[in-house]
């Protein structure tokens, strides 16, 4: 059986707030919590930084931020298992929010890839994919309510 795994995950959403809001939404622990890791989240969102999200159900998951150009582009690598730092080349995938200004919004465009490069089977691969459509798809919706509520 072959199974086809997808690459690269991309998600868009317009954002009811400026910018920098959604910047600081996008990279502060409080904002984090509450629209992406309710276990808690530590992070240095800084070129080099290190970052730790928590799930309850799912474990800590540990990412080293590659670039940070406030309210442009947020980039890190995440690690495919709990408790793993993404260290070595298939052990995480490439994490990135880009940011422009769009009327009196902002445009967030959401990619995670390397998805293919990962050292585990198709099949697990493929799970990976699917799970992160989902559960991005649902963050990015949250990140961009809590953005848009705490702009008015």
């Amino acid at each position: 059986m072959t199974v086809t795994v997808a690459d690269r995950i991309e998600r868009e959403v317009y954002v009811r707030a400026p910018i920098d809001r959604v910047w600081r939404v996008l990279t502060t622990p409080e904002h984090i919590r509450a629209w992406y890791a309710p276990g808690g989240c530590e992070i240095d969102p800084h070129p080099g930084g290190t970052l730790r999200f928590r799930w309850d159900e799912h474990g800590e998951f540990h990412g080293r931020v590659e670039r940070a150009v406030p309210d442009t582009l947020f980039r890190f690598r995440l690690a495919l298992e709990p408790d793993h730092a993404p260290s070595a080349p298939g052990e995480a995938t490439v994490v990135e929010f880009a940011l422009s200004a769009e009327g009196r919004g902002t445009r967030l465009r959401f990619a995670e890839s390397g998805i293919r490069a990962l050292a585990v089977p198709d099949e697990a691969k493929a799970k990976h994919a699917e799970y992160a459509t989902l559960s991005w798809t649902s963050a990015l919706e949250e990140l961009a309510a809590i953005a848009a509520a705490s702009h008015n």
